[in-house]
């Protein structure tokens, strides 16, 4: 013992200290503790360090802390030191933070208050606790209600549930909660809803018997325990209640900040209702008994509202209006009462003013007279033996006797309510058990204690000995069963105190005598009490200081209680003459009040005739010969008889505890105090259950745990075969001191401290093992380290080691080559001096020579050319010299000779016309004449030759003269011209002059004009600069349009698509709630047709001889009787039920009311829906419209912007183009001149770019419209369809297209002609124009047809769907107004509506048919025709092709005809009589299995199908009728009564399907002939429509689908905790922790247990099975779904209510787990099935197990990873976060904050589980048989021979 004491008591470990604020303190030993020593050395949590003394007596050392793997354990009994500093941090640690307010402690449930509303109440957390063991659990009142539930049923043995606590701990909470847990669970066994009277009691008895305290705002002024009956099959069947101890004293006394009962403040804050008038209220302050608390609200209650509530459950209880107005009448007196004044009239007496208009008001409310009040109140009456006296009383003694009776008239009250709410909870149905539900005070002390608080403590010693009885023999037990030695176990025993009080001369027992003394009185009741029992008994004290006061030692603690008004109030006496008042009054309520006791029933006496047992009264039976005495027996006589039919009780029945605790005084939500909640543990027996724990073996564990848990510790050696074996050694060797631990069968057990030695051990181990890993891996990872980083040194030394000698390399080849440069570059830098030197001298000397050639050259040649201008100036003067005087000299000569020719001429004239001178003439003539013959011989020769030159000479001077007398006729010309310019020559003088004048004009002009030519010029360029720079920004802000309109466009196209996908979603999830409800629908009718059905047989049953047990019947109704009839199979059971139909019919009427008002409010709900989806779309629209309506708002101003700016600068270029063209006129200006062209391109090339801008922007504006126009479109869209038709041919387009669209678009906006023509002359913009028109038009004809066709789309779709909706409507509607009829008008009206419906159908059916008679009669005379002159052709053929000698030599040849086989129509033919034969045979007792393994699938289906076929193709209405409604009752009839049976349901479910599938694919209609071959056209049904029937199939397959869904529920349950939770998938990952076992199951696998393989098998079963039945694989792929949302809900809900599931090796387990679902989903192909997204949850839930939980980065991890896990579970499991091992930490507080801070904003559930009856709607996609009818072969072991194949 020395050495485990000092191997715990070692440095670091931790210990508990006392401390006086904290009760106790954790500290850390800083040093080694060893025997002998007198203290410790410590160190407290804030790092503080002390020294702790131990005592010298006793040398008791401090308590040790548990490990901190076992801090926050489910059962205080799983900590390994169990001890009061453990619970409390226990219970701490859970409460705050982990909020986690239930815990174990062995058979005990600790409740602590956490003032704060808890989502942990609801359905889901019911539906999650039923059916599952005590352990497996999270704890909860709801484990605790089940286990009680489930003994009663396991055990036949009756239970109670004992609630108890102090004031404000939440017993009346808790007992609330355990009652509603019985009632959802069990349910009632009739219509006559009994759970929900049991619940609405709760309610009245608040309000009546709680009420404020400074402690607690609804605290239960009373003990009651409540029986709640349960019949054979447990179901609630009644209930009955008892109370205990009102507290009467408060109806005339509060204390400051309390109240009176709720009952008086609800009427005060109602007074103002016009019922309420009559009793004269008004506000609760204006009462006596109600306004000395002086607090007359509760913060958060609404006392109007609670009265409403109240007056509900007294209607649901059957207490009528007058009732309950009579007891608010009595209420409402009481208060009256108390404000009646009484005045001192002397010392000895007492009046009441007269006229008081309370006691009026009392008066007038009781229906007594004032006189006979007022004079009572203050009189009493003396009896003696002779004489009676009338006495008067004084003001104190009559103000006592009104308050006493007041408080007597309100207890009456409360008795009787108490009655009539028992009574209403009485059936007649006999009780086979029941559990109690006991909410009693818990133990109580005050400053100053009196009567109650003797009595409640009384109450509490003796549910202490009754608790730790109990606990002694559970323990006891235990070992017994175990095979453990047993020692006796020390524990308190309170005997002596119960005695004290109870016992012959005890404190009643004096108390009751002193009562009975004429003159007793507290001092001399007080004074027996201390000579009886101050020197006998050690219990009794007397307080020193005080002779009216004793204490007393109670279980608890020491209690002193005032003698003051004992007697008084264990008397209880009021003024008889009162009473006589009150039983002569004339308000008969009040006189049922006050009748004598035998006259009234006890509510919980025998009820007469139901063969029950006998309850327990509420008061001890009276008879009426002792009535008398039996009212003079005392409060506390009563008390003690009560209580102990009450102990009687509980000792019948199992007990079961719950412990509720206050953790605060000042109802804070979650916020512990030490102190109070360790006064309340060490009252309520928690403690003294902890201390029998620990004096034995109080940790105990299964030797498979312990073997899993503690393998660390073995060697390899010691394991065995034997695992018992194995852990025996083990111990052995582990622990030295065998009576520290037992082995038992099944168990170990271990002394307290033993586990968290074993734990240390194995830390420590583990502590070892981690060590040497860590040596390892760290020698390792260094010598890793090491040899890397010597590897990475050789590595870089040979690499500079080679760069070295590379660079020594290179630098000597570098010296070398700097060598070799050196002398190169100085030969080439001298060279080059020279060179330049040289080349500079031959320069120099060149440029001189040259310089001095040139000037030579230049003088040269200016002499010269001054030469040759000398020589050409003085030839030009010399030849005008020349010409000159050779003109002047001719014209002389010619002047000269012209005058001597004028004169030879006139002497001539005158010589011939005289003889003398002929004679003269001839003298000398012949020698002339010789002379002149000679010389004429001469010139005859000189003649020839000069003929010859003469000739030659005429030619020339014809030449000459032709040339002569041009320039004769030029000269003159120029004569004339002379003569004419000299005539011209003023007038060109004068002419001379002006043009000089306009000459310099014109310069002038031409100087101004260059000027302002230069000035525009400059301006321009300026201008043309900053339209550059205007380009620019225009080019830029082009650009961020563009890329705004891209982004817009995105954004707009991005939120377009998330608004459809949003709304598809929301559409297909209303589909589904839609669809959800109806089948909900649907399976509410076949449950209520199943009730009713069962009902009926019990009334059957009833009627004849009655037989133990419940008998049910197959179900013989039609899925809707309202539309169809019975078959005739089921008309002998009719006829047999006729007779009884009074009897069944009320509760039909009922069935159907409750059915019609599902209905209703299933329609109200689906109407609401659709109400909030069209206003969801509105708001989305709204918002999408302002959203677009500002964008192309901005849009709008920009492009305005832009085309003001662009209007502006072409305005000024006209301008600027027209004063060009204005001074065009001037010389400078000129078109031709080069500055008006510069302007002009500048001007051409400023308009060119400005018209690309208006164009860019008039695109932009285009783009705009279309977006605008296309958001317009997607708005209108009701249903999801293909996007925009317009949008995808504009997406289509390229993008010179779409620019040139736009252009076109563009220039069709405007007046394009005038603006073209002026631009360009040639046309072409105006034809491009015209062409992009035309493609505009193009595009618009394409879009407006697409949008026509996308119109038309919709528009079906709209009919379709609204066809669909009032097909729902009206078969709604009618269901409706079916079910509001009894069952004969439902027949009735279905028959009528069937006729109605059919007359319709023929009536359109002849029309039809007339149609086609009239097309036939046409066809046949054109057939007649053609085959006609067919047969003329052929014949004529023949004829022409066949020759007489052929027909003659061909033989004849015998032809054998073979005989052709029967053509069957896939039609089976029966006879009326064999139809139930037929139903018998292929349904009732059809086997699946045979069918499924041996015949094709869907065979049933395909036959029935196949006769129902020939029953239309005859044409016999009735017997299609007859056949249908046969098929539906008898596969309801099957599934009725082998609806456990999955192969059954599946089977049915296939052929169900197939068979609906049938009357699809052959019902003739387009959209599913389609889908067939053309012979299986010629099979669709001809003569009727059974789309109706089709509906009614439908929902007979949705049955069959849930039935389904159930049944595979009922088999996955069992498994789906213990594989996929509890089983070790893989093995040796999740360790074991410590369990205190106390009636819990244990989570490792035993044998026989379910693991994940037999999940998978199941599943594979079922798959299977329905792959071998036919289902179509839609149905498939929905069942899977199905099953894994339900294998997945199960196990997360397990998750969220099991601490010791959430650890990181669990998360790692579930994740496997799943991760093999999903290879199974893989192999079978359903991986698209969904399922695997309904796993989600779980997937999820497992990572967070897994996740860092610490930073603010591991926050958002999470928060973005659990997106499928709403904030309450990812909450929970951070909170149930649970360390196996030390090395794991746990979630900070800060850390779960932080997480809820960050999903604060989600809209979300506040549900903490998923719903696992939640059922998926099911779809039943079409699917048609390529099977041929007329091939089906019908076997012969179906027995169906009478069929005739057609």
């Amino acid at each position: 013992m020395n050495r485990e004491l000092e191997y715990m008591f070692l440095k670091c470990a931790r210990v508990w200290i006392p401390d006086v604020e904290e009760v106790w303190k954790s500290a850390e030993l800083t040093k080694d503790y060893k025997s002998g020593d007198v203290s410790l050395q410590l160190m407290l949590e804030d790092g503080k360090n002390i020294e702790h003394k131990l005592d010298p007596k006793t040398k008791n050392l401090p308590y040790l802390r548990n490990p901190d793997i076992l801090v926050g354990e489910n059962d205080l009994t799983a900590l390994s030191y169990l001890h009061e500093p453990a619970v409390l941090h226990n219970l701490k640690v859970r409460f705050i933070d982990s909020k986690l307010i239930y815990t174990y402690c062995g058979i005990v449930l600790v409740a602590i208050n956490p003032y704060e509303t808890l989502p942990i109440y609801g359905t889901d957390i019911i539906n999650a606790y039923s059916g599952q063991n005590m352990g497996d659990m999270d704890p909860h009142i709801f484990a605790v209600a089940e286990e009680a539930y489930k003994q009663m049923a396991r055990d036949e043995r009756n239970q109670s549930i004992i609630v108890s606590g102090e004031s404000g701990a939440g017993k009346t909470v808790s007992a609330k909660y355990a009652m509603r847990y019985f009632a959802t669970v069990s349910g009632s066994a009739s219509e006559a809803n009994v759970e929900e009277k049991v619940l609405a009691s709760n309610p009245i008895m608040e309000a009546i018997g709680n009420a404020k305290t400074t402690r607690n705002d609804n605290s239960s002024r009373f003990g009651k325990y409540i029986e709640i009956g349960f019949d054979n099959r447990y179901r609630i069947i009644g209930a009955n209640m008892r109370t205990y101890l009102l507290e009467k004293s408060r109806v005339v006394f509060q204390a400051d900040e309390e109240r009176n009962y709720h009952i008086f403040y609800q009427l005060c804050a109602s007074a103002h209702l016009p019922e309420f008038k009559a009793l004269k209220l008004s506000s609760a302050n204006d009462f006596l008994y109600t306004r000395q608390g002086r607090s007359p609200v509760i913060d958060g209650v609404d006392d109007t509202k609670e009265l409403c509530t109240t007056r509900n459950a007294f209607s649901l209880l059957g207490i009528n209006e007058s009732y309950q107005m009579g007891l608010f009448q009595v209420l409402a007196a009481i208060l009256h009462l108390g404000n009646v004044e009484i005045k001192d009239r002397d010392a000895d007496s007492s009046v009441i003013p007269p006229n008081n208009r309370h006691l009026m008001a009392f008066c007038e409310l009781v229906g007594v007279t004032y006189q006979d009040m007022s004079q009572w109140l203050c009189h009493r009456k003396l009896k003696t033996a002779t004489e009676t006296y009338i006495k008067p009383l004084p003001r104190l003694q009559a103000t006592n006797a009104r308050d006493a009776l007041s408080k007597h008239i309100y207890a009456k009250l409360f008795n009787w309510i108490v009655e009539h709410v028992n009574k209403a909870l009485v059936t007649n149905v006999k009780q086979h058990s029941f559990i109690g539900v006991l909410d009693i005070y818990g133990f109580e002390t005050f400053e100053i204690n009196s009567f109650e608080q003797f009595c409640i403590n009384y109450a509490n010693e003796k549910l202490q000995q009754q608790f730790n009885m109990h606990v002694f023999k559970l323990e006891q037990e235990e070992y017994m069963k175990e095979q453990i030695p047993w020692t006796l176990i020390d524990f308190y025993d309170n005997q002596p105190c119960i005695n004290l009080i109870e016992a012959k001369m005890g404190i009643l027992d004096l108390l009751d005598e002193e009562c009975r003394m004429p003159k007793g009185s507290d001092d001399s009741w007080a004074q027996k009490l201390y000579n009886t029992h101050l020197k006998t008994c050690s219990l009794f004290e007397k307080p020193r200081m005080s002779n009216r006061a004793f204490i007393i030692q109670h279980f608890a603690d020491k209690v002193e209680y005032q003698c003051d008004g004992f007697l008084e109030k264990n008397k209880d006496t009021v003024n008889e003459e009162q009473i006589n008042v009150m039983k002569a009054s004339k308000f008969d309520l009040l006189v049922e009040l006050f009748q004598d006791e035998e006259k009234a029933t006890s509510p919980t006496g025998q009820v007469q005739g139901t063969g029950g047992r006998t309850r327990l009264s509420i008061k001890p039976d009276k008879s009426r010969d002792t009535s008398s005495k039996e009212h003079k027996k005392t409060v506390g006589c009563q008390f003690r008889n009560s209580l102990q039919k009450l102990m009687d009780t509980l000792n019948a029945t199992t007990p079961h505890y719950v412990r509720c605790i206050k953790p605060n005084d000042f109802k804070l939500a979650f916020s512990f105090d030490p102190k109070r909640a360790v006064q309340q543990l060490r009252a309520c027996g928690v403690l003294e259950t902890i201390r029998i724990s620990a004096a034995g073996f109080p940790s105990r564990w299964t030797y498979q745990e312990f073997f899993s848990r503690y393998r660390v510790l073995m060697k390899q050696k010691d394991v065995l075969a034997d695992k018992k074996l194995t852990c025996k050694n083990v111990l052995e060797k582990l622990v030295q001191d065998q009576d520290k631990y037992q082995f038992g069968k099944t168990k170990i057990f271990f002394r307290a401290g033993q586990v968290a030695y074993l734990e240390k051990l194995r830390a420590d181990k583990l502590r070892a093992a981690c060590i040497r890993i860590q040596k390892t891996i760290r020698c390792w990872l260094a010598r890793k380290k090491y040899l890397r980083k010597r590897s990475a040194a050789i590595t870089i030394q040979r690499f500079t080691r080679g760069y070295q000698a590379r660079c020594l390399a290179k630098f000597l080849r570098r010296t070398q080559a700097a060598t070799i440069i050196q002398k190169y570059q100085r030969m080439y830098v001298e060279r080059k001096r020279y060179k330049q030197k040289q080349a500079a001298a031959l320069a120099m000397q060149t440029i001189l020579r040259a310089y001095m050639a040139r000037q030579k050259y230049q003088a040269l040649l200016r002499e010269h050319k001054a030469v040759i201008i000398q020589k050409h100036i003085r030839g030009w003067l010399a030849r005008c010299w020349y010409k000159r005087c050779l003109e002047a000299i001719v014209y002389l000569q010619c002047c000269i000779r012209r005058m001597r020719a004028k004169r030879e001429l006139k002497k001539l004239k005158i010589e011939a016309r005289s003889v003398e001178h002929f004679k003269k003439l001839n003298k000398g003539m012949e020698n002339k004449i010789m002379q002149l013959q000679r010389k004429i011989d001469e010139q005859s020769k000189e003649n020839r030759l000069v003929n010859e030159r003469l000739v030659g000479l005429e030619s020339s001077y014809t030449v000459e003269s032709e040339r002569m007398r041009g320039e004769l006729n030029r000269l003159r010309g120029v004569e004339e011209d002379a003569k004419n310019k000299a005539n011209q020559v003023s007038s060109l003088l004068e002419e001379l002059e002006r043009l000089k004048k306009e000459l310099s004009g014109t310069q002038q002009e031409k100087k101004t004009i260059e000027d302002w030519a230069q000035s525009y010029r400059d301006e321009m360029e300026k201008m043309v600069a900053e339209l550059k720079d205007q380009n620019g920004l225009l080019k830029k802000e082009k650009d961020d349009l563009n890329r705004l309109i891209q982004e817009q466009s995105q954004q707009m196209t991005e939120k377009m698509t998330r608004a459809i996908a949003e709304e598809t979603q929301q559409l297909e999830t209303d589909l589904n709630e839609e669809r959800s409800r109806y089948q909900n629908l649907l399976s509410e009718h076949l449950r209520l047709e199943e009730k009713y059905d069962d009902l009926k047989e019990e009334m059957a049953l009833s009627s004849n001889v009655s037989k133990p047990g419940h008998r049910r019947t197959d179900s013989t109704h039609s899925s809707n009787e309202s539309e169809y009839t019975y078959n005739s199979e089921y008309a002998e059971l009719e006829d047999g039920t006729r007779g009884r139909e009074d009897v069944t019919r009320g509760i039909d009427t009922s069935l159907t009311l409750k059915l019609q008002k599902r209905v209703t409010e299933l329609e109200q709900d689906k109407q609401l829906l659709r109400n909030e989806l069209e206003n969801r779309e509105e708001q989305l629209q709204r918002a999408s419209a302002m959203a677009r309506g500002a964008e192309l708002e901005y849009e709008s101003l920009k492009r305005q912007e832009l085309e003001s700016e662009n209007k502006k600068l072409k305005h000024d270029l006209e301008e600027m183009r027209k004063s060009l063209l204005g001074n065009a006129a001037t010389g400078a200006g000129a078109p031709g001149s080069p500055a008006y062209k510069v302007l002009l391109e500048q001007l051409n090339a400023s308009c060119e770019e400005l018209e690309v801008r208006k164009e860019e922007v008039l695109i932009l504006r285009s783009q705009l419209v279309s977006q605008k126009e296309a958001m317009h479109h997607k708005d209108e869209k009701e249903t999801m369809t293909e996007p925009s038709v317009y949008k995808d041919d504009v997406s289509k387009l390229k993008d010179d297209e779409v620019k040139q669209a736009y252009v076109g678009l563009k220039d069709t906006n405007r007046s394009a002609a005038p603006d073209l023509r002026k631009l360009n002359e040639d046309g072409e913009l105006w034809l491009v124009n015209q062409g992009l028109k035309e493609t505009i038009r193009l595009l618009e004809h394409q879009l407006q047809t697409q949008r026509r066709t996308y119109d038309n789309e919709v528009e079906s779709l709209r009919s379709e769907l609204q066809n669909v909706k009032e097909e729902n409507n009206r078969q709604q509607q009618l269901l409706a107004q079916n079910l509001q009829l009894p069952p004969e008008a439902r027949i009735e009206a279905s028959l009528q509506h069937e006729i109605t419906r059919l007359t319709n159908e023929n009536l359109d059916l002849m029309e039809q048919l007339e149609k086609q008679d009239r097309t036939i009669r046409k066809l046949k005379k054109q057939l007649k025709v053609y085959s006609k002159r067919i047969g003329e052709m052929g014949a004529g053929q023949t004829e022409g092709q066949t020759s007489p000698g052929q027909m003659v030599d061909e033989p004849i040849h015998p032809v054998n005809i073979p005989r052709r086989e029967k053509d069957f129509q896939g039609m089976l033919e029966y006879k009326k009589e064999d139809e139930m034969k037929l139903v018998k045979n292929l349904i009732l007792e059809l086997k699946p299995r045979g069918v499924a393994v041996n015949l094709i699938p869907g065979l049933p289906a395909y036959i029935l199908f196949m006769c129902l076929r020939h029953a239309d193709y005859v044409n016999d209405d009735q017997k299609v009728r007859t056949l249908l409604t046969s098929t539906i009752n008898s596969i309801k009839k099957i599934l009725k009564k082998r609806g456990d049976d999955f192969e059954t349901v599946s089977f049915w479910l296939a052929n169900t399907c197939r068979f609906l599938h049938c009357l699809k694919q052959y019902s003739g209609d387009e959209q599913f002939m389609k889908h067939n071959t053309s012979r299986q056209n010629e099979h669709c049904l001809s003569n009727f429509d059974l789309a109706e029937y089709r509906q009614v199939i439908s929902d007979l397959a949705i049955q069959i689908y849930q039935q389904l869904i159930k049944c595979m529920e009922n088999i996955l349950q069992p498994m789906i905790v213990s594989g996929m939770l509890e089983h070790e998938t893989i093995q040796g990952v999740s360790g074991v922790k410590p369990t205190g076992l106390r009636k819990r199951t244990s989570s490792i696998a035993d044998e026989g247990t379910y693991t994940l393989d037999s999940i998978l098998r199941q599943l594979s079963a079922f798959h299977s099975t329905m792959c071998q039945h036919g289902t179509d694989p839609e149905l498939i792929k929905q069942v899977v779904k199905q099953q894994f949302y339900i294998i997945g809900a199960v196990t997360l809900n397990n998750l969220l209510l099991r601490k010791d599931m959430c650890s990181w090796s669990k998360g790692m387990q579930i994740r496997y787990n799943v991760s093999q679902l999903e290879e199974w989903l893989r192999d079978k192909g359903l991986m698209t099935c969904g399922a695997k997204e309904t796993l989600e949850p779980l997937i999820q839930a497992a990572q967070l197990l897994q996740v860092k939980k610490k930073t603010d980065e591991d926050a958002e991890a999470i928060c973005s990873m659990c997106h499928a896990l709403t904030t309450a579970q990812i909450v929970k499991v951070l909170n149930l976060y649970t360390p196996v091992n030390e090395f794991e930490e746990r979630v900070s507080v800060a850390f779960i904050r932080t997480i809820q801070t960050r999903l604060r904003d989600r809209c979300e559930s506040p549900q903490l589980l998923m719903d696992t009856k939640m059922i998926y709607p099911v779809t039943f996609p079409f699917n048609p048989s390529c099977l041929a009818l007329e091939t089906i072969q019908i076997p012969s072991s179906l027995n169906l021979a009478f069929l005739t194949r057609v």
